[in-house]
């Protein structure tokens, strides 16, 4: 008869080997051109829609990170700089890691919620809550 110890290396041995991609969330690389002396932006509202925020959220964040003027219009983003699109993706990844990814257990199934002057990310998938 097999002792406890052997019986667990077998069970491991047979167990798939966990994979660490995470296919089932990817950010869409920013799509753009530059005009003149601005950076237009032509896919941010579908950054937004895949990261379940509102645009202007996200606008908001990027405009203060990068320290520029810019507005939101129906076709996408102008910005009132050059700015290369490396930056940007740059600034909407880290929005995803503050407004978007649960802390807890890394999965982007969140919300933002007001309550009275704070906001807080709830997360759907683990139940963990915490102000942001």
């Amino acid at each position: 008869m097999d002792s406890y110890e052997e019986l667990l290396n077998k069970a491991y041995e047979k167990l798939p080997q966990q994979s660490l991609e995470t296919t089932r969330f990817e950010i869409p690389k920013v799509r753009g051109h530059i005009q003149g002396n601005n950076t237009i932006i032509s896919n941010f509202h579908q950054i937004a829609d895949t990261l379940q925020r509102t645009p202007e959220h996200i606008l908001k964040f990027v405009l203060k990170e990068l320290a520029t003027p810019g507005e939101l219009k129906k076709s996408g983003v102008i910005i009132g700089t050059k700015i290369p699109a490396s930056r940007i993706n740059e600034k909407i990844e880290r929005y995803t890691e503050e407004f978007v990814i649960c802390k807890q257990c890394k999965k982007p199934d969140t919300k933002l919620t007001k309550e009275g002057n704070y906001t807080f990310l709830k997360c759907m998938a683990c139940g963990s809550k915490y102000s942001v």
